[in-house]
């Protein structure tokens, strides 16, 4: 989506930006980890590849992208932003502009359980909640293997619906007007 192209989103610990081409290196290298692979129900790209995809999700109306930094200080450098990237969080908009499927990642290890999941969760479910006004509900589909990931939703609000065992994955969700949304801090992004 073209929405956020411009913006940062400061949050405590994190910030998001949007999802640039000084970014697909280290989001490629993240992307060969088998482990992220699976967690994150991807298939490995080539670099050219990557660099496509980075230019759709950046045009494509029914996505909205953000790269996961650590920090709130607005980056200096481009190789700072890059320095501080840890994750990414993502909105698909597939059967209709209503209904939001949100995909969060913390690529960096050492981060997990640090609270900057739930923080970049909460920053983009406040994000879209006040600037996509059709939104009516938030879903997540989650692996069935992938226990950690349920935990997390359920603690942020989220229920389970359902649970399909032929595509091996769980669906969660939360009605946009069950949700009490933060207060942002919104400024230009440099880059």
């Amino acid at each position: 989506m073209k929405i956020n192209q411009g913006i940062m989103i400061r949050g405590d610990k994190i910030s998001l930006v949007p999802y640039r081409a000084h970014h697909v290196e280290r989001y490629h290298h993240w992307m060969q980890d088998k482990e992220l692979q699976e967690l994150t129900a991807s298939e490995p790209l080539s670099l050219e590849e990557e660099y496509e995809m980075q230019k759709s999700w950046a045009q494509d109306e029914d996505k909205l992208t953000f790269v996961v930094i650590s920090g709130q200080e607005v980056p200096e450098t481009i190789e700072s932003d890059v320095q501080r990237m840890v994750g990414d969080v993502n909105l698909l908009f597939i059967f209709s502009p209503e209904y939001a499927e949100i995909n969060i990642m913390v690529a960096e290890r050492s981060l997990s359980r640090s609270g900057i999941g739930s923080e970049a969760l909460m920053l983009m479910l406040s994000y879209a909640a006040a600037n996509i006004p059709q939104i009516s509900k938030f879903s997540a589909k989650i692996s069935n293997s992938n226990t950690a990931s349920m935990r997390f939703f359920e603690k942020n609000g989220f229920k389970m619906i359902s649970t399909s065992e032929i595509f091996q994955e769980t669906t969660y969700e939360m009605e946009v007007s069950h949700f009490n949304p933060l207060k942002l801090s919104i400024t230009p992004y440099p880059f």
